[in-house]
């Protein structure tokens, strides 16, 4: 077995003798660190996408898209309307959260138009028979600089100038 080196003092270096008080806040620190990756794994900084959904006697609309969101962060929504009656001018009309701090990268299938209702972002989705579906897909990316703390972000459906149903929802978007 080897010598202990000179510098190296066992009673001070590995028994901590006069010394063990400086040992709880290194522990703390890392107690703090797993803390944080464990509230990591259970999502509470967000990413994983939730599902809402909206039913009136004209249609259906299924929101799926996470609420909880970090800056930097790339995600996507999807938009599934089921007509229950023949939408003759189908149009979906977001509040302004859902483009205030991010980058809107994708809008699929490209809808036949895009405009502003009230300060509030509006797709013409066009005609959309009574069984039938329609689901539009988008992908945003967070802007790191952007935080929010239930940032609302209420998805309308219309048909012409008729509002057929509301969904509510808030977003939360951390550091």
């Amino acid at each position: 077995m080897a010598d202990v080196p000179d510098t190296l003092v066992l009673k001070r270096h590995r028994d901590f003798v006069g010394r063990r008080y400086k040992l709880w806040p290194r522990r703390t620190i890392l107690a703090l660190i797993a803390a944080f990756c464990v509230l990591g794994l259970l999502n509470v900084f967000g990413q994983r996408p939730t599902s809402v959904s909206a039913d009136s006697p004209a249609a259906k609309l299924t929101l799926y898209a996470p609420t909880k969101l970090r800056g930097g962060l790339l995600f996507s929504a999807r938009f599934h309307l089921t007509a229950h009656r023949e939408l003759k001018n189908a149009t979906l009309v977001l509040d302004p959260g859902w483009a205030e701090g991010m980058a809107i990268n994708t809008i699929e299938p490209s809808p036949l138009g895009e405009g502003s209702k009230n300060g509030r972002v509006a797709f013409q989705l066009g005609h959309v028979p009574a069984g039938e579906s329609y689901i539009l897909f988008m992908e945003f990316q967070v802007n790191p600089t952007n935080i929010a703390w239930r940032r609302p972000q209420n998805v309308e459906l219309d048909d012409g100038d008729t509002t057929l149903l509301t969904i509510h929802r808030d977003v939360v978007i951390y550091p």
